[in-house]
């Protein structure tokens, strides 16, 4: 290693970044007018600017230098501007959203009440192991696009391509994806207008004026491209916000179940009937639909429920704090795998019979009069909620398009700076903004005006086909990181008494995750390729289904094998990672004496919440 690497090594830290920016510092007694100040913002700032310490191109001849690539995330000039209280609503109500509010009557109809309530729990199992190990990994290198910077490092450069891509491509589709959802929410109301005009399409009543639909989509694009250019922190003002309603729906609709069940709901047959509801539908119809293969089909359907959880890693590099936000935030993980998925879903499947035919005639999963909470509320004679739950679906779209253009800009930066994405996207602005990413991302959220056309049922399966399994990737590849970053800092000679944060799961939970998504792999290809009533459809449908449900794998091993035959990447050996660029510098023992010390002073209220979040 050359002095000059090592030199840029010793002088950096994370804090150089923090907030405010270089520029913002020097500039900040300067008084501009507001349309300068505006123009100026979107420039890059001289003092932040990243000046890559290597050439790792395939040209030199000496293949991908993963040290280089390491630095080059370690330094990025990211601004820290996320607070402890963004990052732990982001954790507890990130992944909230159409899988659970809508998704979830499909994997009801496919599977019944108890295959349901099985493979979230399940699932959140997993998944807890996995952003435990993630939070280990991201508060000692809370660096700029922590997923595939993390399997670049420990894994091989070209999975880190991969991962990075596929990770920037699922963000890319569901960006569009869910405006187009935004905009079929809205449907919701259309429908229930008098006097509108309508036209049957292949007996489903739809609006005649479809150019209403690319009124809202241009709505709503435009509202998610503004808070994304306000930077990181209006990304975290909005999904404070946008969390905050959507915890505060759930809690309310658990409330809600519990009187209805209680009160009377419906009985077997979905008739209005006055009397307590307990389990009752669990034995008839039942609580298993279409055995083992209906409980596959609910997993899939689970991990796209959670997918979005693991952007409190990403946001990491962003956070004023990550040593004592992230542990706290992904506590919250578990309170929200209870709570919110366990114990509303437990609630639905007493009060919606999987028998329903309304959870299979939803046009694609953003279609409020497919969900199972609103069928409940409907159920019970409840006139005006089913439109306050549309609300909410609604607002938790938006916030998954929100989280979309963040997630793919930071994770695309991260790739240029690598020297795996065309260099113009490590553009970062004086106010901390991948701004050529975002404007790519918002480019790409065009795609959503195919709302507007007859082919909009076509257009949101396959976007939903490229970004289905994405998830399960990332989820496998931190799993396998933390796994081998643990044997090459034991083998490295250094101690986990000198992490500041320690999976409680340890190696063990990540283990676990591993197997567990690769077992939804397995799933998803056999529910796939020979799904529930296959036998009832034509070859051509059972081929177009497949590659809908599982094309995103292809395009990963594609892109894995294109980029190691190219760059001539290896797999890293434990004794070869590098243990050092972009970690955070913790003196482990004082921060754990000073942590005591300030427990004892805490009254009794709050040592109890700090232990349960």
């Amino acid at each position: 290693m050359s002095s000059h690497k090592m030199e840029d090594k010793k002088t950096w830290s994370p804090e150089s970044s923090s907030n405010p920016s270089a520029y913002e510092g020097d500039m900040g007694n300067v008084r501009r007018p507001f349309t300068r100040r505006l123009t100026e913002s979107f420039r890059r700032d001289p003092h932040a600017s990243v000046t890559r310490s290597a050439s790792f191109s395939a040209a030199d001849g000496k293949g991908y230098d993963a040290e280089a690539a390491a630095q080059a995330t370690a330094m990025s000039p990211l601004l820290r501007r996320l607070k402890g209280r963004h990052l732990q609503m982001i954790a507890i109500g990130g992944s909230i959203g159409t899988g659970l509010f809508v998704g979830s009557g499909k994997a009801l109809a496919y599977g019944g009440p108890a295959s349901l309530l099985l493979s979230f729990a399940l699932t959140g199992c997993m998944l807890y192991c996995t952003v435990q190990a993630l939070g280990e990994l991201a508060v000692l290198f809370p660096v700029a696009g922590s997923f595939a910077s993390y399997s670049t490092r420990f894994l091989d450069p070209a999975w880190g391509f991969a991962m990075g891509w596929n990770y920037a491509l699922n963000w890319l589709t569901v960006l569009p994806l869910e405006i187009v959802s935004a905009s079929i929410t809205v449907d919701y109301w259309v429908w229930v207008m008098p006097g509108g005009d309508r036209y049957l399409v292949d007996g489903d009543e739809q609006v005649q004026n479809i150019s209403l639909n690319a009124a809202w989509v241009t709505m709503f694009l435009v509202l998610i491209v503004l808070i994304n250019f306000f930077g990181v922190k209006g990304y975290g003002e909005a999904e404070f916000v946008f969390a905050i309603v959507k915890v505060t729906a759930v809690i309310g609709y658990i409330l809600l179940g519990v009187l209805i069940n209680v009160m009377g709901g419906v009985d077997s047959h979905g008739n209005p009937d006055a009397s307590y509801m307990g389990f009752r539908l669990w034995h008839h119809p039942g609580a298993f639909h279409n055995g083992f293969k209906g409980l596959c089909s609910t997993f899939v359907t689970a991990a796209f429920a959670f997918a979005g959880t693991e952007l409190v890693g990403l946001a990491a590099a962003e956070t004023e704090n990550p040593r004592k936000a992230l542990p706290t935030a992904i506590k919250q993980v578990f309170w929200r795998i209870t709570l919110f998925y366990v114990v509303s879903l437990l609630l639905v499947g007493t009060l919606v019979p999987y028998t329903d035919p309304r959870l299979l005639n939803g046009r694609n999963s953003a279609d409020a009069k497919a969900s199972p909470f609103v069928i409940s509320i409907q159920n019970a004679g409840i006139e005006v909620l089913p439109s306050v739950m549309n609300v909410v679906i609604m607002i938790s779209v938006l916030s998954v398009g929100n989280s979309s253009i963040y997630g793919s800009s930071r994770t695309l930066a991260a790739l240029a700076e690598q020297c795996q994405a065309p260099a113009f996207l490590a553009y970062i602005d004086r106010k901390g903004r991948p701004l050529y990413a975002i404007i790519v991302a918002s480019v790409l959220g065009l795609l959503a005006y195919l709302a507007a056309t007859q082919k909009q049922q076509d257009a949101f399966n396959w976007m939903l086909a490229l970004s289905g399994l994405s998830s399960i990737f990332t989820w496998s590849s931190i799993c396998l990181a933390h796994i081998r970053f643990r044997h090459a800092w034991t083998l490295q000679g250094h101690s986990l008494d000198e992490l500041a944060f320690r999976s409680p799961v340890g190696i063990i939970g990540s283990w676990v995750g591993l197997v567990f998504n690769m077992l939804v792999l397995i799933a998803q290809f056999w529910t796939g390729f020979a799904p529930v009533g296959w036998q009832q459809m034509s070859v051509s449908d059972r081929v177009v289904n497949f590659f809908q449900a599982y094309l995103a794998a292809p395009v990963v091993v594609l892109m894995y094998i294109g980029y190691k035959l190219y760059m001539k990447t290896e797999i890293l050996r434990a004794r070869d990672m590098d243990l050092f660029t972009g970690k955070r510098e913790f003196n482990v023992r004082v921060l754990v004496q000073e942590e005591r010390a300030d427990r004892k002073r805490w009254p009794r209220w709050k040592k109890l919440y700090k232990f349960l979040c």
